[in-house]
């Protein structure tokens, strides 16, 4: 590995953070690998046709110089985990918390990476305050003043947005059917068009997403949600909304195998309708699978080899991304542990930080240069 990146510059940020206010926090070691002068010399990541990134938390980040480390000589963006979501930003009615996202935002650009915006709308992980939107009016009026508020901070900083984010219920009996939220409940289904509309105004020049997972497979609940996720998409388009490409999650179930005839005549209809396509979430969950670690990294490589052979045959991905970069920082091990009690491997890195087979299929489909 080449020295540690810069985690931030002594300059003082344009979103209101300095170094000095990330060096407050930093654990012992993180602060020796950002005072060193090595940490100042330029990284230089690998050249790829397409964009590859990762998802990353704050904590993390200021925990462990390594994962910043190699975000930075590995990826050439980066998403935030949780901290452009409303249970980070929004305290209370009328308040916005940047201090996070800033520290990322910071990051990103002391490092020479976009950061992607994760995510405007979404049915979860909204603050205890919320509940206190009764109306129509008052609902409007919230989701028109975080958006605004929101995009506009990062207005030419962060292209491309996650506007409205898991939207298809996990159970989609009917193409029309759509995830109940908080918005639905008082806004109907206009919430979705309003959300990309307000981006819009605010930040003509960004890349619109509409963001879902679970439409890999080839089983009957997959293929419902696929189904409704494109009625859904054909719905905003015909309306004219200004989405401009559609997020594929892709947070696979490692002991399925990918539709790779109906996801690739599915982004082919995306591509043929003028929309861009990103993975913008991958990651295996491996619960299921052998748990000797050759034979289970060469069946997750495998599922996503099968899943970027589909994606990109119509055409190339705008970006890739993977929801982390190291099993160390998965979110998988919480929510779908081993029965056996074996460490998952959902990442293209185990837990030391080294290469798995994972890794090289992306470097195959991003088109790694150097």
């Amino acid at each position: 590995m080449a020295t540690p990146p810069q985690i931030f510059s002594d300059r003082a940020a344009p979103f209101g953070v300095t170094r000095r206010h990330l060096l407050r926090a930093a654990p012992a070691a993180a602060l020796l690998a950002l005072a060193s002068p090595a940490a100042r010399s330029a990284t230089i990541r690998p050249r790829r046709k397409i964009p590859y990134g990762a998802a990353i938390a704050l904590d993390d980040l200021r925990a462990d110089p390594r994962l910043g480390q190699v975000i930075a000589e590995t990826c050439s963006q980066i998403v935030p985990v949780s901290e452009l979501k409303w249970s980070d930003l929004r305290p209370a009615p009328g308040q916005f918390a940047f201090e996070k996202a800033d520290a990322l935002a910071a990051f990103a650009a002391d490092n020479g990476l976009t950061m992607r915006g994760h995510t405007l709308v979404w049915y979860a992980a909204l603050p205890d305050w919320t509940q206190q939107i009764d109306s129509e009016a008052a609902a409007e009026r919230a989701l028109r003043e975080h958006i605004e508020t929101v995009v506009s901070r990062y207005r030419g900083r962060i292209h491309s947005w996650d506007v409205a984010n898991e939207v298809i219920p996990d159970e989609a009996h009917q193409v029309t059917d759509r995830r109940p939220s908080l918005w639905s409940r008082y806004l109907g289904e206009r919430y979705i068009p309003l959300a990309f509309r307000i981006a819009a105004e605010v930040d003509p020049k960004a890349q619109l997403v509409l963001n879902d997972y679970d439409i890999e497979f080839g089983d009957a609940r997959c293929l419902r949600k696929r189904a409704a996720f494109r009625h859904l998409i054909r719905q905003l388009q015909d309306a004219d909304v200004p989405l401009h490409a559609v997020g594929l999650q892709c947070h696979l179930h490692g002991e399925m195998a990918v539709d790779r005839a109906g996801l690739e005549g599915f982004v082919a209809e995306l591509h043929g309708n003028g929309l861009k396509c990103l993975v913008t979430e991958l990651d295996v969950m491996d619960q299921h699978l052998p748990a000797a670690v050759p034979r289970r990294d060469a069946l997750i490589a495998s599922q996503v080899r099968d899943l970027l052979a589909a994606v990109t045959a119509p055409g190339p991905l705008d970006a890739l991304l993977t929801w982390g970069i190291s099993d160390r920082y998965s979110w998988i091990p919480y929510s779908a542990p081993r029965a056996d009690k074996q460490p998952n491997r959902p990442l293209p890195l185990d837990r030391e930080f080294q290469r798995k087979p994972f890794m090289d299929v992306i470097d195959q489909f991003t088109g790694r240069e150097a």
